[in-house]
């Protein structure tokens, strides 16, 4: 089955925050289910470290939340939560020095995963993670423009949408 998120390709932490979007129908959420905790394995490049189940959907859930509290309030409890449940433990192998990621258990690994891309990201970027300022868009980016003033997930989307409002209410005036 294919991703039917209308935005991908955002660092861990906040693809896992845009599993949920607005559609023309209404609200929808991609780890409703089983099933589409597979799609966004896979799109994670996860599928092969994690098999879905109902626990791990379940964990990616309160990890989601998480991720959420830290950008959209600046409160990290949840999150640190969700980082006791693994760790990094540093070893020296054949090759040179390896990270290797440890959680309690098998389900928690997506989500600690996620958990620790938001702990790199607000340490190399805190000023640049963003949520779309499109009134009806709930989808969260990275900015990586040079001067940090991206305002919208897409431009193709809601920053046309948004321009194309502001043009149609000043001719309407």
């Amino acid at each position: 089955m294919r991703d039917p998120r209308p935005h991908v390709g955002e660092p861990l932490a906040l693809d896992l925050l845009n599993t949920r979007w607005m559609s023309p129908d209404g609200p929808r959420d991609l780890l409703e289910n089983v099933d589409g905790l597979q799609i966004w394995l896979e799109a994670n490049g996860l599928d092969r470290r994690c098999v879905a189940d109902e626990k791990m959907r379940l964990a990616l859930l309160r990890a989601r939340e998480a991720v959420l509290r830290v950008v959209a309030d600046d409160d990290a409890a949840e999150l640190n939560e969700v980082l006791d449940h693994g760790r990094v433990r540093r070893t020296l192998g054949p090759t040179g020095p390896r990270d290797e990621v440890e959680v309690s258990r098998a389900e928690w690994l997506p989500g600690w995963l996620a958990a620790e891309d938001l702990l790199r990201l607000v340490a190399e970027a805190p000023g640049r993670i963003k949520q779309c300022a499109h009134e009806s868009c709930v989808l969260w980016f990275l900015d990586t423009s040079k001067n940090g003033a991206r305002r919208w997930h897409s431009m193709a989307t809601c920053g046309n949408r948004a321009k194309a409002a502001r043009h149609y209410a000043s001719r309407r005036d």
